[in-house]
């Protein structure tokens, strides 16, 4: 009461009383104190990591309300905070770098300037003047103001932003310049090389299955040295992976204005020709680039002969058959036209699906998934799918027929792949995003996976109601976010959250929880009963795919940068790449096994 009465007696004298500042001091601790815990946490659950993104800037909106009735400034002084603050965040806006509007606003400018701002009350809290305003707002000022010094380059799992200085070149600017010195590569391969592209080793995302588990090795389970580095190349912006077939590998780029399929030599990282469209996709988290993987396919012709295609998908929706061989285009289709809709938040994400004469991508919304005939590029089919997914379409036999399946936000879809007749629409809807794989096994059961946990489920046939699914388990012991799953002997090995854990197939139970790798990906290795993680730091670490618990064998630094792709395994090669470079290694062996230099050849 006493304070009050103060308070109202400063104000009916129109005098200035010392703020009130314990509040500011507890936001503004607390707002340090949830950005910087996760870092200091072992294995940080996502709900803290969700925290300490949204908390700073929560604290900036608690600041303004402390400012505006708890504070004991003038009415004046608080009008004017606001004012002075909205316009000094207004004028950075208009200065900071593109990519620092939007995510880099709310979890650092924002968040930034208001705290710049309660420090500023809390010094000149006993400055009984309009200046102690005056000066709090010049401070927010540059506070906010420290963002136009920045460039964001995305964001890692752990909700800390990727920052650069502005005026710095990134990784993507150094490639542009450095090709715009050099003439481009002639765009033809071999009649030699060429012949592996009808046997490819590995055609697609996660390969030819998409279960991403990889055969016809055996990878040595004793690591005494790390793996030789055979090479090392700066690639363009991409969360793309490779595609493989002999001594040629196929991935997408940015580079600048034009989104690019490449190919690569498998022994040298040397670039063999590329194909581009001038398009650009970039968002925050994700950064620029496609995020799909390119798909090898032979197709039979007139006269019965097999012809290699290659098939791309750009986050921006192109959709393109390429000529392997030389890179030449033979059609091309814009998927935002046809579905009537722009990219989804992190771009058209759909890896291609080869399924006889049709090429089958997912775009979303009431023309969802579309089939398209390989030849022609003309329109086969269409069903309406979830609104959205960054999953791909994936072949399997359901109950003894070939079916594509689709996860989405909705759930899970099963179409025909002839004619895109849905089988079966299980409703699981999820809020947030999906962007994984399922996983069927007996040809009756699938797992499904999502942030918010797994699912098995068992399908069954009746003809009166046809294909429907029933529930086994549903489990939070596996929350994978971007990051997919493989399976070893009835057992799941894959990311809950950021740890790395076993699960048992039969009943969703953990089986065992350690190692912490970010959000990065797993690899099977199954001949040799190994699990090859690609660090979201860009280490890869060999483990024993045994429930009997985590026991890494070894591990080596493998690229710089944070690293979301799917790493690649073709005899005793390591194809590994990110959003900055690619790397090729020699895995150490054991016994008599196809090596690369015969696998690649073949």
């Amino acid at each position: 009461m006493e304070t009050l009465k103060h308070d109202l007696e400063g104000r009916s004298l129109n005098k200035y009383l010392p703020l009130r500042v314990w509040p500011a001091w507890l936001v503004v601790v607390a707002m340090l104190i949830v950005r910087v815990l996760p870092q200091f946490v072992p294995e940080p659950a996502d709900e803290l990591l969700m925290v300490a993104m949204l908390g700073p800037p929560a604290g900036g909106i608690l600041l303004l309300i402390w400012w505006l009735g708890l504070s004991r400034a003038r009415w004046q002084e608080r009008i004017v905070g606001v004012v002075g603050i909205v316009l000094a965040l207004a004028a950075v806006l208009g200065l900071v770098h593109y990519s620092m509007r939007g995510v880099g606003t709310i979890f650092l400018t924002f968040p930034m300037g208001l705290a710049a701002f309660g420090i500023g009350t809390i010094l000149f809290r006993r400055m009984l003047s309009f200046k102690r305003t005056v000066l709090a707002i010049l401070l927010a000022a540059i506070g906010f103001g420290y963002s136009t010094l920045l460039r964001n380059e995305g964001m890692w799992s752990n909700s800390k932003m990727a920052l650069s200085y502005r005026w710095s070149p990134s990784p993507e600017d150094r490639l542009v310049a450095n090709r715009q010195a050099q003439p481009n590569p002639v765009g033809r391969i071999s009649t030699e090389v060429a012949e592996a592209l009808l046997t490819p080793a590995w055609p697609s995302f996660r390969g030819a299955d998409r279960t991403g588990r990889q055969r016809g090795s055996l990878i040595s389970r004793t690591w005494s040295a790390t793996p030789q580095l055979l090479w090392k190349i700066p690639t363009g912006p991409s969360w793309s992976s490779f595609a493989v077939a002999g001594d040629l590998l196929f991935t997408q780029e940015q580079r600048g204005e034009f989104e690019s399929v490449i190919t690569y030599d498998a022994n040298t990282g040397k670039e063999l020709w590329v194909h581009e469209v001038n398009t650009r996709f970039e968002e925050a988290i994700g950064g620029p680039g496609p995020r799909a993987t390119p798909t090898l396919a032979n197709l039979t012709s007139i006269d019965g002969t097999m012809i290699p295609a290659l098939f791309a998908l750009g986050a921006n929706g192109t959709l393109m058959r390429l000529n392997p061989t030389t890179g030449a285009q033979v059609w091309q289709l814009e998927l935002q036209e046809l579905a009537g809709r722009t990219p989804p938040t992190w771009g058209f994400s759909s890896s291609p699906l080869v399924v006889g004469s049709n090429v089958i991508v997912h775009a979303g919304g009431e023309k969802g998934i579309f089939g398209f005939d390989v030849e022609t590029g003309e329109l086969v089919w269409s069903a309406p799918s979830g609104d959205h997914s960054y999953s791909s379409p994936q072949l399997n036999e359901i109950l003894g027929q070939e079916s594509v399946l689709m996860l989405t936000n909705n759930g899970l879809e099963i179409f025909d792949p002839a004619n895109g007749q849905v089988r079966l629409n299980y409703e699981w809807k999820y809020a947030g995003y999906r962007s994984l794989q399922p996983y069927v096994f007996n040809g009756d059961s699938i797992v499904l996976p999502t942030q918010s946990g797994t699912r098995l489920i068992r399908v069954s046939e009746t003809a009166e109601a046809g294909l429907t699914a029933t529930e086994i388990w549903t489990s939070r012991n596996l929350k994978p976010d971007f990051n997919d799953f493989v399976v070893f002997e009835e057992h799941i090995y894959g990311f809950d959250g950021s740890i790395f854990t076993c699960v048992e197939m039969k009943t969703g139970d953990r089986v065992w929880k350690g190692g912490r790798y970010g959000k990065g990906q797993v690899l099977l290795l199954a001949d040799s009963g190994l699990l090859l993680v690609a660090a979201e730091s860009g280490k890869v670490v060999i483990l024993s795919a045994s429930p009997e618990g985590s026991v890494e064998l070894g591990s080596f630094p493998a690229i710089d940068g944070k690293s979301w792709s799917h790493p690649v395994v073709v005899g005793d090669r390591l194809f590994i790449r990110n959003a900055q470079e690619a790397a090729c290694f020699r895995l150490p062996i054991d016994g008599e096994i196809e090596t690369s230099s015969n696998i690649l050849a073949k």
